[in-house]
């Protein structure tokens, strides 16, 4: 129970809501500002055309609603002393966190040109969606933003991911009603599955029923309460309703909520903190239900047709701009209804006594420092990785699985950081042979577990993985990593594709954050795509898209890097590398099946570190100009390429050729593209100006001739991803796609000595043939294939 003193009633006066209703229309009078004007913010002169914008962009719809709940937030932060942030789900409603951060002093305090006076207003109100401004959403530059509001659909996986392990926040979640109608955030209500009460914080969702979309009515508003009630209550949440359209009745029912509220989840945490935290369980977490008009306060009607409660307030809902002032009068009466003398100063400055509901320091959500790299980051305490290297003395003796391998050190390095360091994904942990995490601790998961039925499920635990969701847990991983602290997300590849538009919006978050001198550097959004399309013989076709390496080398170069790992010791040195940086988006391509094992410790380290290697014991063009340059980039393709230089040897024992892995994608890229990239000299030291390249690679061919595109050497043939595919062995959708050894020493020859090779293609596709037989009727891959090992083993 809380004591006397935390629960007294000084912030349910009459006063005190008298202030906060003044401080409410004073958000709302700065937003509307923001939406049309550029000149005279106080209205102290008849409103000119050159005082409004040439075309005002933006929304007002969830303005006032959500300004509303800011200001009560706002009195809840100081009647119990929260440690409280705030996310804004309903898209571009970017208004609200900065008219409120601009009220509260925090805005002027991080960009000092805008003051707290007339002219500072002005200079807000004409940047905002103004070239060279602000947004009209919560964008990197909004003092107190994690979560942009471009997509929909991820506030409670962002506000939940924040919370892990940050047992004093309480992260306030507005929903939009349009948004709750996405796939992601309808899935994110499962989220309370997944928080433990007693490490971490708390998930308050503020579901914001305005009505409607931009010009449909929503469907969650157009339930009852009954049915609401029992959708959430089913979901494991207590939902407070809160409706209306006077603020005068509206002030105490919303105070009601948030005390209800914000005292049931201090009761459930105090409750459950009386207990270790593996012995907590689920408990029904509150969420408030508010029924607010969409554009409330804003005009009536125009024209005949309803403005506030339709979709119509939806965007800019009066037609007034610079070059059509003929409303003008509309504009001005509906900012004067704000009653801005009453706010405002002469100099433009918020009254004191108005000001003085505010929070003060960082307990202002918009400077809560969980919003700006976390409370308190560190840096991980990473074991030696070269301690879990497998030995490769002799190189593709060893067999061993990549993943099971890099698990022990994972496991190890969760053992050392218990409370900053979590691995997400969806239900594919042990599937992508992740099997030594669990050595050091099991899956989070609140709900009853069944044993033995149930494998590794606790109530507390570093891994969140029990929800079939990829778009749930990347979510989380975003929500975790923004507010400084570590892990990865692993995923089956070709299933990556659902959340590439969560990568593109998190890599556009880093990019504009990483402009804002006053931002902190984020921990990087590490993305393992295990599973992957050249192994997935029992999935299928419907498994098979490395598509995700493309896509996200579309990106700005600074942010983005892509991780080809040929065996478990590359992958460890990856491993090591990604989680030590900052302000990345990091694909690490890896395989979870055994395979040979190739490269030192020490050259997989000098593959992470520079990118490339030539592999001397693979070569004999002796640092001599090579007849042909064989490359690899990817676990299939590396052994499928060392497999067919064999079969050069037997067969061309004269031919040079020069074996380059690759680890580090992207740095092969011209520098003009990439600032890492090789220089035209560094490139052609590898890949010669003119002799034929032979590149085995992991992911869609086009992305190797645009990477290739105005270097010296134009003379290549790539062998890549083709989109063939099938339920079919391992090595068969190598053939499908010509990734295979046959088709590239076929294609190597072909390339070196043209026709004089013809019989040696013959030979290769005799193979090939023999091949397709032979799965068809022992429905596996021929001894051929299974049993070869690297030549210099064959003794």
């Amino acid at each position: 129970m809380l004591d006397q003193k935390t629960s007294t009633d000084q912030y349910s006066t009459p006063e005190y809501f008298d202030r906060l209703k003044k401080y409410w229309q004073a958000a709302n009078y700065v937003s509307v500002g923001q939406l049309y004007l550029k000149d005279n913010p106080l209205l102290k002169r008849p409103l000119k055309a050159e005082d409004v914008k040439v075309h005002p962009i933006g929304h007002w719809g969830t303005i006032s609603g959500q300004n509303f709940i800011y200001a009560h937030l706002d009195r809840v932060i100081n009647k119990y002393h929260l440690n409280m942030f705030y996310i804004e789900g309903p898209g571009h409603g970017g208004q609200v966190m900065v008219s409120n951060s601009y009220l509260d002093g925090s805005y002027s305090d991080i960009y000092p040109r805008i003051t707290q006076n007339e002219e500072g207003m002005k200079r807000l109100f004409k940047q905002f969606s103004w070239p060279g401004g602000v947004a009209s959403h919560a964008a990197p530059e909004t003092p107190g933003s994690i979560h942009e509001g471009g997509e929909l659909g991820y506030s409670i996986s962002h506000g939940t991911g924040a919370i892990l392990d940050n047992p004093d926040v309480i992260a306030a979640v507005v929903v939009g009603d349009g948004e709750a109608e996405t796939g992601p955030l309808a899935t994110s209500w499962f989220s309370n599955v997944f928080i433990n009460p007693v490490n971490d914080g708390a998930v308050l969702p503020i579901l914001n029923l305005n009505g409607f979309k931009i010009s449909n009515p929503t469907i969650l508003s157009r339930k009852t309460d009954k049915e609401l009630t029992e959708y959430f209550e089913g979901m494991g949440w207590e939902p407070h309703f809160v409706e209306g359209d006077d603020p005068d009745k509206l002030n105490p029912e919303m105070a009601k909520a948030m005390d209800e509220s914000i005292e049931k989840i201090k009761s459930i945490q105090t409750e459950a903190r009386k207990k270790p935290a593996s012995e907590a369980t689920r408990p029904v977490w509150p969420m408030i239900v508010a029924r607010i008009p969409k554009g409330w306060t804003g005009p009536k009607e125009w024209d005949g047709e309803p403005i506030e409660g339709s979709f119509r307030a939806h965007q800019v809902p009066i037609p007034v701009d610079q070059g059509d002032m003929q409303h003008a009068d509309a504009l001005v009466a509906w900012l004067k209804s704000y009653h801005p003398e009453d706010l405002f100063d002469e100099n433009g400055e918020l009254k004191p006594e108005i000001r003085s509901i505010t929070p003060k320091g960082e307990s202002r959500m918009s400077v809560n420092p969980i919003t700006n790299g976390g409370i308190k980051p560190k840096a991980l305490d990473l074991p030696d990785w070269k301690k879990y290297a497998v030995d490769t003395s002799v190189p593709g003796k060893t067999v061993a699985q990549d993943m099971i391998e890099m698990g022990k050190w994972a496991r190890d390095v969760i053992k050392a950081n218990p409370t900053n360091f979590r691995i997400m994904g969806p239900d594919e942990t042990m599937s992508n042979r992740l099997n030594h995490v669990f050595e050091a601790t099991e899956r989070q998961w609140m709900e009853p577990i069944h044993k033995p039925y149930d494998q590794y499920e606790a109530h507390a635990g570093r891994v969140l993985d029990a929800q079939l969701s990829e778009h749930q847990a990347e979510g989380w991983l975003e929500g975790y990593v923004l507010t400084g602290r570590h892990g990865f997300f692993a995923s089956y590849e070709a299933f990556l594709r659902v959340v590439d538009s969560m990568l593109t919006q998190h890599f556009k978050w880093l990019r504009k954050a990483d402009e804002q001198a006053w931002r902190n550097k984020y921990p990087s959004l590490n993305v393992m795509s295990v599973s992957t399309s050249f192994q997935q013989d029992h999935n299928g076709y419907t498994h098979q898209d490395p598509g995700i390496l493309t896509h996200m080398a579309e990106k700005k170069a600074k942010y983005i890097r892509e991780y080809l790992p040929a065996d478990t010791n590359t992958l460890l040195a990856v491993m090591d590398k990604t989680q030590r940086m900052h302000e990345t988006i990091n694909i690490i391509v890896a395989s979870k099946h055994p395979r040979p094992q190739f490269y030192s410790v020490e050259e997989a380290q000098q593959l992470v570190d520079n990118g490339l290697k030539v592999i001397d014991w693979a070569s004999n063009d002796n640092h001599s100009e090579p007849d042909v340059v064989v490359v690899a980039s990817g676990t299939e393709p590396n052994l499928e390429a060392l497999a067919s230089i064999d079969i050069l040897h037997d067969e061309y024992p004269d031919m040079k050729i020069r074996f380059i892995n690759v680890v580090d994608l992207l740095k092969l890229r011209n520098p003009q593209e990439d600032p890492r990239g090789l220089t035209d000299e560094e490139f052609d030291s590898y890949f010669t100006k003119d002799k034929p390249v032979i590149f085995a690679f992991h992911g869609f061919e086009g992305l190797i001739r645009d990477i290739w595109f105005g270097r010296h050497n134009q003379n290549i043939r790539i062998h890549g991803y083709r989109e063939n595919g099938d339920i079919t062995t391992p090595f068969d959708i190598r053939v499908m796609n010509e990734l295979d050894r046959f088709h590239l020493a076929k294609d190597a020859a072909d390339a070196v000595y043209g026709a004089a090779s013809a019989s040696f293609g013959s030979k290769m596709d005799d193979i090939l043939q023999q091949h397709a037989n032979f799965i068809r009727e022992h429905g596996t891959d021929m001894p051929l294939v299974n049993d070869w090992t690297w030549h210099s083993i064959k003794d």
